[in-house]
């Protein structure tokens, strides 16, 4: 039996290309289109997660620095207070030292002046008092016999009873005037007296003297 005994209908003359479900083979530009677009929305969705990201490591970056900074502005006068509170204590403490210590001079003088014055008062009081029983050696400087004895003579009428005559034992230490000399100066206000007696001018104190009133007749 051959085509021809059939009646053509239209299943005989079928349209170019696929038809239905039986589709044909799709271009390279329709295969790669899906692929492009995955990768497209992918690189978008990576711009927004950097930007996103980006931006909040920038802010958070930032604001450590902000308040580092505020930090430190605001411990800066807490110190500065702290230095400014312990300054005046420290001077005020480096002051009291000082205060003390220049009141301790003011207050250890007071003993000073009062030794000062309890030594001056032995002198004012041997100044005005005249001892007559102190020793006095008289000595003859001229080589005259008999003028220390004659002077001492003087002297015991006066009240010195303990008077004695004497002779120098080295002329070289002889003053070149008559001199009256006396070892301390509670001695002073006798001496005085005693060379008032013979008529004396000099009285020098003379710690090495022999006695504690020595008058040396050179005239």
């Amino acid at each position: 039996m051959s085509q021809q005994s059939y009646t053509p209908d239209e299943f005989d003359n079928p349209p170019a290309g696929p038809v239905g479900v039986h589709r044909g083979p799709r271009s390279v530009g329709a295969r790669m289109a899906p692929y492009l677009v995955v990768l497209v929305v992918a690189a978008l969705c990576g711009l927004v997660v950097w930007g996103v990201t980006a931006g909040f490591f920038g802010m958070d970056s930032t604001t450590p620095v902000a308040s580092q900074t505020t930090s430190a502005v605001a411990s800066s006068p807490t110190q500065t207070a702290s230095a400014t509170a312990t300054a005046p204590a420290s001077t005020s403490e480096s002051a009291s030292p000082s205060t003390s210590a220049s009141q301790s001079p003011s207050t250890s003088a007071t003993p000073s002046a009062t030794a000062s014055e309890s030594s001056a008062s032995p002198t004012a009081s041997a100044t005005s008092t005249v001892n007559k029983s102190s020793e006095i050696l008289v000595i003859n400087g001229v080589g005259k016999s008999g003028y220390a004895a004659q002077n001492v003579t003087k002297l015991k009428k006066a009240g010195y009873d303990n008077a004695t005559p004497g002779n120098p034992k080295n002329k070289a230490s002889l003053p070149d005037s008559s001199t009256v000399w006396y070892q301390n100066e509670a001695d002073k206000a006798t001496a005085e007296d005693v060379a008032k007696t013979l008529g004396i001018d000099n009285v020098v104190q003379l710690k090495s003297a022999s006695s504690p009133i020595v008058a040396v007749l050179m005239k």
